[in-house]
């Protein structure tokens, strides 16, 4: 396997069913995304050249407690949204975010007339702890490509007996 990519060559998709927004999500995101560094045998770092269309957001605003994430906007122009602060974003720009809570949270979204394309690179750390901010949930997931893992999605507002007895 050669360990070159060149971005040209690659097809962008949206993401896959399991994965993909629907009902009133999907008005807001529509990420058109390609895998690069798993194509090339990367596992414990992944890098991703994704699309937006005007108006249209990748991800929801959220944080990463245990992976840093670093962006580069290759064409377009949109805006960063960082912790309580939103950046504008241009071709060229290098964007770092840090593992870490609420702070650290962000969302790139496409504000600009024409595609926004960037590359997205991040440490894949497993186990990962998810949080989004803006609807108070979580999400923990560990395991990877071939791996026996799990993930699940929870709100921060409803908890759960750590002593609770299986019912007999």
């Amino acid at each position: 396997m050669s360990p070159i990519l060149n971005l040209a060559e690659v097809e962008l998709a949206p993401l896959p069913a399991p994965f993909a927004p629907t009902g009133a999500a999907a008005a807001h995101y529509a990420p058109q995304l390609a895998r690069l560094a798993s194509r090339l045998g990367s596992d414990r770092l992944g890098a991703n050249l994704i699309a937006l269309a005007p108006g249209k957001r990748a991800f929801p605003f959220h944080s990463h407690r245990a992976s840093d994430e670093l962006f580069y906007v290759l064409s377009g122009c949109g805006e960063l949204r960082y912790g309580t602060q939103t950046y504008p974003i241009r071709a060229g720009d290098f964007i770092a975010c840090p593992a870490g809570g609420p702070e650290t949270a962000h969302q790139i979204h496409n504000s600009g007339a024409t595609e926004l394309r960037y590359l997205a690179i991040g440490t894949n750390a497993s186990p990962d702890i998810v949080e989004y901010p803006d609807v108070r949930q979580f999400r923990a997931h560990a395991g990877g490509p071939g791996e026996t893992g799990f993930e699940i999605v929870a709100s921060l507002d409803r908890t759960a007996d750590y002593w609770a007895l299986p019912e007999e």
